[in-house]
Parts: structure tokens; sequence; C-alpha cells
């Protein structure tokens, strides 16, 4: 794992698109959890409101986020977990690519129940 780095998603992180709609991660069921909430791993899917974006004043939102998990070696229920530095892209609901969404928070503290 040398030359990874970077801090787990949760479910509940800050997340969003470059125009300022937010991400929300679907709930999951994980034991593992940062802060109560489940770590975010490339099997949970990220759901965007709020993109006001247009494209020639027609309105073209982000609705979706898709994570590409790194290599990291650590998976939470046979998953790739994702990290504030994971590469992803926004999308439309035409797959569209939007540019990458916005970490606005990750967090450190990790518990397993």
């Amino acid at each position: 794992m040398s030359g990874i780095s970077g801090n787990l998603l949760g479910a509940g992180a800050l997340v969003g698109c470059p125009h300022g709609g937010r991400a929300t991660a679907a709930a999951g069921a994980s034991a593992v959890r940062i802060n109560g909430m489940p770590v975010a791993t490339a099997a949970h899917s990220f759901a965007v409101t709020g993109c006001s974006h247009t494209v020639d004043g027609v309105p073209s939102p982000c609705v979706t986020v898709r994570w590409t998990a790194g290599e990291t070696g650590v998976t939470v229920d046979g998953a790739p977990v994702l990290l504030d530095t994971s590469a992803a892209q926004c999308l439309t609901a035409a797959f569209v690519p939007q540019g990458p969404p916005v970490v606005h928070s990750a967090q450190r503290e990790v518990s397993i129940r």
C-alpha cells in the first residue's frame, strides 16, 4: 500500500458536484463505520441534487457520481473503500461527464462493530 494516501469517505461525507450540487451516498449496512455512518465503497451509488449547471441555456445537471476506487487493497464487504483522493466523475442523466466531484470533508475516525 505504499504511495497510497487519503482519508476514508463515509456515507455521510460532504461531497458536491463542481456546480454546487450535493452528492449523497445511498445508505449501506456495513459494520465498518466512520462517525456512525458506513464507510463508502465502490459499491455505493451517489445521487446528486441541486446542480444548476446549464449548457447554452439548457439545464444539464449532474445527477450521479461514478467513483473509481484505487488499488488500496482495503475492502469492506468485498468492495474497495473510497478515499477523498479516489478518482470520480459527475455525470448527467445521459452519462455525460461534467467534471470531478468536490470532497468538502472526509473522516479519519473509524470504528468496527
